[in-house]
């Protein structure tokens, strides 16, 4: 019985690193899905707000101000009737342990709406 005295503490002095990983890999996902969903969000705004404006800068004043991200890449076309507005952002992953392994990461959003008639 003496045998086993510390087993637990040398289980989670082994076991805590890989924990430790685990967490900072889910918490760079998260972060990586909030800005997945910003991105999301300012290429919508962008698309509503050029459908009802002649403004050719509406669709970019509007991405930029629906999210605090930054830099964004912002694109808008308008064909067919349609206006197609695409955001771009680099999402560093600067997580600690994680940043290390894993690259940067695109995220990308592209919207479409109709123009609607003055």
């Amino acid at each position: 019985m003496t045998r086993d005295r510390g087993q637990a503490t040398v289980e989670l002095a082994l076991g805590l690193p890989f924990l430790c990983l685990l967490l900072m890999g889910v918490v760079q996902v998260a972060v990586i899905t909030r800005d997945r969903l910003a991105v999301q969000l300012a290429a919508r705004e962008g698309a509503r707000a050029a459908a009802v404006s002649a403004d050719r800068g509406a669709a970019e004043k509007a991405a930029r101000r629906a999210i605090s991200l930054s830099p964004l890449v912002i694109r808008t076309e308008e064909s067919g009737g349609a206006v197609h507005v695409s955001v771009r952002y680099t999402d560093r992953t600067d997580v600690p342990l994680i940043g290390a392994v894993l690259p940067d990461v695109d995220v990308e959003a592209t919207v479409s709406m109709a123009v609607e008639p003055p």
